[in-house]
């Protein structure tokens, strides 16, 4: 059962969160995986595992790295133009933020990847790539949106897209990479029927023509992200369940003006559910960022999701759960499980079976039909890693659902 409660009858609320490119998190996710883009672009089989991170004046990236030429070796020795060059590209490039490219301290303490994983990984003669550890994946898909995801979470992420467009692209030019959005929508029967609250809490340049007498932001500020942001972004994705009853909650604290690391501490891998589903369904526990494709954390959670939503795709259910699990050094998965929500049009166990058949699920197939090993990833690390296009995102592809419906034909 997903954990929205889709089961449900009756009327309920459910509430899905994202953070924009420049909360602290999503900086070290951002510079985590622009460290293994830079490696896996000159060593494809790179193995990586980086983490990041940032507080006032200063980023650590630490982690496991084993490369294969000298190459990949110098990159990984000069990856401080890289960490900075991300740091602005973001948007930190202000000294009156704390944090800023060209003053941070980058202090770099990375290490071989264990023999003792290695060995279970490696691919050998007679012997199969094996998972890169134990643990267990989970991928969704559902009709809310014409990317078949979760609507509150894929407003979330286009809220926060969208103030960082509006940011960078100088419409609103007091903005500050720091944010942080919240969508709540009414459901009825499982169906979503209204908007009903919207919060946008987002950093601001001190401006005194923005602040009331008390210093906090005032109705011209509000009406502007109202006008510029939330409308715009509803009124593209889902016309339908405006109303005039939406309840907005603007910078409800009043001021967020100190924010990014130097207000808080970011850390890699700190935002999962932000980066999945947004609460709807299950998580393994896993994170992405910073991660090379051996590792099943992310390579299996995105096949999983390929998979999910190719399901929901080929109408063989309106919503869908796959389960996947793995021992490492061990390249079949463990288990397979697919969970609709008792909205299968054929026997969820028939769908099981041709999940097996149709889809290559030991990592090295994972890897090779998604094409993983190539420096996708920076861009996969703000907005969502789901729901996404680009040529990038290729487990958004539906590119199975007419041979699933071909094969369930017999059941249907």
């Amino acid at each position: 059962m997903g954990s929205n409660g889709s089961h449900r009858r009756g009327r309920y609320l459910f509430t899905s969160e994202s953070v924009s490119m420049g909360h602290p998190d999503k900086v070290a996710d951002q510079i985590s995986d622009t460290v293994l883009d830079a490696l896996i672009a000159r060593d494809p089989n790179a193995r990586v595992a980086c983490e990041t991170l940032v507080t006032t004046g200063l980023v650590v990236v630490a982690g496991e790295v084993t490369v294969h030429n000298k190459e990949a070796e110098l990159a990984l020795n000069n990856i401080e133009k890289d960490v900075r060059d991300t740091i602005a590209d973001i948007g930190y490039t202000d000294p009156d933020c704390q944090f800023d490219h060209k003053s941070c301290a980058v202090i770099r303490t990375i290490h071989s990847q264990s023999a003792d994983i290695s060995q279970g990984v490696t691919a050998k003669k007679g012997k199969a790539q094996g998972a890169g550890d134990q643990g267990l994946m989970f991928g969704f898909a559902c009709r809310e949106t014409r990317a078949l995801m979760p609507l509150p979470i894929h407003l979330s992420h286009r809220l926060v897209e969208k103030l960082a467009d509006v940011r960078r692209n100088g419409t609103i030019p007091w903005l500050r990479p720091d944010s942080k959005s919240q969508v709540t929508i009414e459901y009825d029967d499982g169906v979503p029927v209204k908007l009903k609250t919207i919060v946008i809490s987002t950093q601001h340049q001190p401006r005194p023509e923005l602040l009331d007498r008390q210093g906090n932001v005032n109705d011209r500020f509000k009406k502007t992200i109202i006008e510029k942001v939330i409308k715009p972004v509803c009124l593209a994705e889902c016309p339908k369940l405006w109303n005039n009853g939406v309840k907005f909650h603007i910078n409800p604290t009043g001021r967020f003006v100190i924010g990014g690391p130097h207000g808080d501490t970011g850390l890699t891998g700190r935002k999962i559910i932000v980066d999945s589903y947004g609460g709807r369904g299950a998580h393994g526990g896993g994170a992405f960022s910073g991660k090379d494709p051996s590792k099943v954390d992310r390579s299996a959670t995105y096949m999983a999701r390929h998979v999910a939503k190719n399901i929901v795709a080929a109408g063989l259910a309106d919503i869908c759960e796959v389960q996947l699990a793995y021992a490492i050094g061990v390249a079949e998965p463990v288990s397979v499980l697919v969970d609709t929500e008792c909205t299968a049009r054929i026997p969820e166990n028939r769908i099981e079976q041709l999940v097996r058949d149709h889809f290559d699920l030991t990592p090295a197939g994972i890897i090779k039909y998604l094409n993983l090993r190539r420096p996708i990833y920076r861009e996969t690390a703000a907005h969502g890693h789901f729901g996404r296009s680009g040529a990038g995102f290729t487990w958004e592809r539906t590119n199975m659902a007419d041979k699933l419906r071909k094969a369930a034909s017999k059941w249907l």
